[in-house]
């Protein structure tokens, strides 16, 4: 999370406009999450590909609270009994992660990091759960240990540049997605981020383009296309925004996701008239 939104509560200001300008800043991380990903009502989707990204891709579950719950009560029994046990640890805290129990999360990944010193993929892990969390720079320096320079991982590459997007190193994290991508063309989570780094430095067209080349993919997340929408509306297409927003959606999901993009989207005309930064959302942590 950016320092303005960690320092939000402890930092008075006297112009109301400044105010508003800060708020913005604020809700452009603390809903970072619900814009980007927009699920089925009662689920939520993370990567099972833990082998050390933000993101996944093609692995991507869709589980429901309960259900997580459940698994979070097995790896989270299977832990306490081993926690040397490297699967065991990373299937805990993705469980804890879906849960919304990032401290835990990052946690547990750190005793299995120091237990497990040479795992690449343990290391991946705890350097997306860290970049969840907030604690970008140390994320940054635990993913540049997850692979090696002979031997790169696009999941981590993609990741680093989700971080040093969070970071407003955009144009170093586009050269890591540029990387990912000629390791694996035309993966979405990582043109989604790409695209989205684009919306980041205010070029709307390359967003839009990249986030249709990502949700052209069939193995692309739902949240591409909230993605696609919202840029759409930004450039001022308010109809076609809509229609990305509906398309193969139940009507009563369509509805609730147009009217969210229209929540945004008005913010957005609000901020850009007070003067304040508007709201462009950076790369999700989890791809």
């Amino acid at each position: 999370m950016p320092p303005e939104a960690r320092s939000l509560n402890t930092v008075v200001l006297a112009s109301p406009h400044r105010r508003l300008a800060r708020k913005a800043r604020f809700l452009a991380a603390a809903a970072l999450v619900t814009l980007l990903a927009l699920p089925v009502a009662g689920c939520k989707t993370t990567s099972d590909d833990i082998t050390g990204s933000i993101g996944g891709g093609s692995a991507a579950t869709l589980r429901t609270d309960a259900e997580w719950r459940q698994s979070l009560d097995v790896w989270g029994a299977r832990y306490r009994a081993k926690p040397d046990d490297a699967e065991a640890a990373m299937t805990y805290a993705r469980g804890l992660r879906a849960t919304d129990q990032r401290a835990q999360a990052v946690a547990v990944l750190e005793q299995a990091s120091i237990r497990n010193p040479n795992n690449m993929a343990v290391l991946g892990a705890y350097g997306r759960a860290l970049a969840e969390a907030g604690d970008l720079n140390q994320a940054l320096d635990v993913l540049s240990r997850a692979h090696t320079p002979d031997n790169p991982d696009w999941r981590v590459l993609n990741a680093q540049g989700a971080v040093l997007d969070q970071l407003g190193r955009h144009a170093e994290a586009q050269r890591y997605y540029s990387s990912a991508l000629k390791i694996i063309p035309d993966e979405p989570s990582v043109l989604s981020n790409l695209g989205l780094s684009y919306v980041l430095t205010k070029d709307l067209k390359r967003a839009e383009v990249t986030l249709r080349r990502a949700l052209a993919q069939p193995n692309a997340d739902p949240k591409v296309r909230q993605n696609l929408a919202l840029v759409v509306g930004l450039r001022g297409r308010f109809d076609d925004a809509e229609k990305i927003a509906r398309e193969g959606l139940a009507e009563g999901e369509a509805a609730a996701n147009v009217g969210y993009l229209r929540e945004m989207l008005a913010q957005q005309k609000d901020w850009k008239k007070s003067g304040g930064r508007p709201f462009v959302p950076p790369p999700h942590p989890r791809g």
